[in-house]
Order: C-alpha cells, then sequence, then structure tokens
C-alpha cells in the first residue's frame, strides 16, 4: 500500500450518503467503531516505518473522569498500529495477537494529543509496532503501546 493510501485510510470520513442519524446499533453504518474513534485524526508525517498523527480529544470519547477513555487509547493503538504496518509495504495487516498498553498520564477534552507509531519488525509472519501518545504542548507522554500482529502469508499454490 502506498504512503497516500496509508493517509486516507487513517484519515478516513463516513461518506456524504451515510446514514448521520442511525440511532439503534443495528442501524449504524460498517465499520462504524473505527470512524467514531478516528474522526478528526490528521496525519501530519508519513513515512516508511513512521507515522505521526495529530488527534483533539473529543467528548465522546472521555470516561467517567472525563478523560480519554482507555479503551479509545487502546482502539487507537490498533488501528494506527495497523497503518503503520502498511506503511513498509505490507499487502495486509492480519489479526492482533497482543495490544499492550501502559497508561501514563490523562488527555482531556480538547486537548491537543499526538500519536506516533513506529515498526519495530515486520517479518514474514509477524509485525511488531510501537505507538507512543503525547501531549503535543509538552511532549508530556500519556500513553505507550505495543503491538503485534499475526500477518497473512502468501499462499504457495
Amino acid at each position: 500500500m502506498d504512503l497516500e493510501s496509508v493517509r486516507r485510510y487513517l484519515e478516513k470520513r463516513g461518506g456524504e450518503d451515510e446514514d448521520k442519524n442511525a440511532s439503534t446499533i443495528n442501524g449504524l453504518p460498517l465499520r462504524f467503531f473505527e470512524r467514531f474513534i478516528m474522526q478528526d485524526l490528521s496525519v501530519d508525517l508519513i513515512e516508511p516505518g513512521r507515522l505521526i498523527c495529530t488527534f483533539k480529544v473529543p467528548q465522546r470519547l472521555l470516561n467517567a473522569g472525563n478523560f480519554l477513555h482507555g479503551g479509545a487509547t487502546a482502539t487507537l493503538v490498533d488501528l494506527v498500529g495497523s497503518a503503520v504496518i502498511f506503511s513498509v509495504g505490507a499487502p495486509a495487516t492480519g489479526v492482533s495477537v497482543e495490544i499492550n498498553v501502559s497508561y501514563l498520564d490523562a488527555a482531556y477534552a480538547d486537548e491537543e494529543i499526538e500519536i506516533e507509531a513506529r515498526v519495530l519488525r515486520v517479518g514474514k509472519a509477524i509485525g511488531v509496532v510501537s505507538v507512543e501518545f503525547r501531549k503535543k504542548e509538552t511532549g508530556k507522554i500519556i500513553a505507550q503501546g505495543r503491538h503485534t500482529k499475526y500477518l497473512p502469508v502468501a499462499s504457495k499454490m
């Protein structure tokens, strides 16, 4: 996948023909969850094996303590980590084998954060990436994630 395709994957928005007023779970558009989490994420830098995104924490992703929900952070590790695997030319990213997130600080509503993903290794069957979340203003680390994915092996037939 070329770098511009990786950018479009991360910055995707719902299509105009999508029902924006879906009110029930079954009525939600396909892959709703990804768009729900990643809406307004923008790619600042993309190069093979590395990407940096900016994300303003929206109200919809806050937990009861009024800061970025850990589940949203873990989902971003999954989705942004998968995208950085595409950036090194992998044709697909397969399935998650392990996701680990260390939560080090809080990010609050309307706070701008930076998400940096790096490929640590992409082999024949396994890819490993790191994803770091920082407060854009101070550079303070909010969370660090590591994501291991099983990569589909091309058939020899």
